[in-house]
């Protein structure tokens, strides 16, 4: 018998027992247990402690103490899919299998993971040695395995819809998926060193590098062409993106627009205007920006909240701006909100103008807007079966905490850690079949048409349309509760 020590970052531990031939998975298991939370187990040298090997095959010896590492519980979301970062660092994946919702084939590969990437149809899972394993939709990202003895050392990983892009450590890039969406960086391969950081639209790259400089790849009607002001791309320091076109402001406050002219990549028409700009905000093809002054300048396609002129004069002493696909919505420092684009998705709040006060926070699913208020309230706006008509759960929307949005559904978390959902069915809008276990919530995530929810136990509660990862069944042992993957693994 082997006695030894597992403890908690905390200094909580407890003492055990054990035959010298354990494997560490059912070592680590019995630690879990009995400390009440999932963790990653490591030896006294900070190594990785699992499988079938055993206690003494990995060096163990009576008297060592190992630490059980626990983290929150992180999800991801694709278009129909979700992941989750367990708390022993391993990954759980549900939804649609071929998108991203089936990560069993690489398992065995799955551990120590610190971040998890989605493009629309797959993941890519940074571990903490800096490789990178992906799964989903070949085609979209899902296999690097073309790129695998590249992806070493990985910092960051950044996606478009069908393709990724990894930031290594000495700031070259590897990428991989569909080449016309961003997965072929070879014509800029050169280019790429010293990268900083990267941005995305749905089919292309911009990555920013040390020297404030700016890389494009990708499909150039989506801004992966940005040679017609490269000249002007210096000392850039943040990217926003909307669909099909790029904004960079640059460490003056100047912007710099570029791809698709009608959506959002040609600012000449505002370019006396784009002077001390703080941030930007995009629609599906429109950009917003927000000056030192408070003020706000928009472009890009009229359809999705370009024109702004008929509200010009109320865009004064705005603190942030939020968009749905064709609207925005601008809040004032005085708690007011002020908004424009098309009316039908949130461009129109006049129904609702005299409860638009003391707003602190704007959420915003593709067509619809919600407003949370100081005391908790909260108010919509847009299309009524896509979230802007919350009447049905308006005297539950008390002591908002927060709110997270799919594409056509609201989930709020109250202050007692309960959910109260509306919007459209189909993309989670209706969480009455979970309503029960919607206890204790610490976050919600969304794919496009479903919801997920962390609990205090991490244990993971899912609802909306059952093929967009709204359906978590199939891995309901790995999403339990610590008391309850006990208890089922015991049956």
């Amino acid at each position: 018998m082997i006695r030894i020590t597992v403890a908690l970052m905390s200094g909580r531990a407890v003492d055990l027992e054990v035959v010298r031939n354990i494997p560490l998975g059912e070592l680590s298991r019995r630690a879990q247990f009995l400390l009440g939370v999932r963790g990653r187990l490591l030896s006294p040298g900070g190594g990785d402690l699992h499988g079938d090997t055993t206690l003494v095959q990995a060096g163990v010896q009576s008297g060592d103490i190992l630490t059980l590492h626990t983290r929150p519980v992180y999800l991801a979301a694709a278009d129909s899919a979700f992941s989750a970062i367990l708390s022993d660092g391993t990954i759980v994946s549900w939804g649609y299998p071929g998108n991203g919702g089936d990560c069993r084939s690489a398992s065995a590969h799955l551990r120590n993971v610190q971040q998890v990437q989605a493009s629309q149809f797959a993941f890519a899972a940074l571990r903490g040695d800096g490789s990178v394993v992906t799964w989903g939709n070949s085609a979209c990202g899902g296999n690097c395995s073309k790129v695998a003895c590249q992806l070493k050392q990985v910092r960051e990983v950044q996606a478009t819809s069908l393709a990724f892009a990894a930031i290594l450590r000495d700031g070259s890039v590897v990428t991989w998926g569909n080449a016309d969406y961003g997965g072929d960086s070879s014509e800029v391969q050169d280019l790429l060193q010293d990268v900083r950081e990267i941005q995305a639209s749905e089919a292309a790259f911009a990555a920013i590098l040390a020297n404030g400089e700016v890389v494009t790849w990708g499909w150039a009607g989506y801004g992966g062409d940005s040679q017609a002001v490269h000249g002007q791309l210096k000392d850039v320091q943040r990217i926003q993106a909307a669909q099909n076109a790029f904004a960079a402001i640059s460490k003056d406050g100047s912007v710099v627009t570029w791809g698709n002219p009608s959506r959002g990549g040609d600012s000449r028409s505002v370019l006396e205007q784009l002077s001390r700009v703080t941030h930007i905000q995009a629609s599906e093809s429109a950009f917003a920006a927000l000056r030192e002054d408070g003020s706000v300048v928009t472009w890009g396609h009229d359809g999705y909240g370009a024109d702004s002129s008929a509200i010009r004069y109320q865009l004064v002493d705005v603190r942030e701006i939020q968009a749905t696909a064709s609207a925005f919505a601008a809040l004032r420092h005085d708690g007011s909100v002020v908004t424009w684009g098309n009316p039908e998705n949130g461009g129109c709040s006049e129904e609702v103008k005299s409860e638009l006060t003391d707003v602190h926070a704007i959420q915003a699913t593709n067509f619809a807007f919600a407003a949370v208020r100081t005391d908790g309230s909260v108010v919509t706006w847009g299309n009524p079966s896509r979230g802007g008509d919350s009447k049905d759960v308006h005297e539950q929307l008390q002591h908002v905490q927060q709110i997270q949005a799919s594409a056509g559904a609201f989930a709020a978390i109250l202050a007692d850690g309960s959910v109260v959902t509306w919007g459209h069915s189909s993309c989670g809008g209706d969480s009455t079949s979970v309503r029960k276990q919607l206890n204790n919530v610490q976050q919600v995530q969304a794919s496009r048409f479903a919801f997920a929810a962390v609990l205090d136990d991490a244990s993971v509660v899912t609802w909306g349309a059952a093929g967009g990862g709204g359906d978590s069944s199939a891995v309901r042992e790995d999403l339990a509760g610590l008391a309850m993957m006990f208890s089922l693994k015991n049956r």
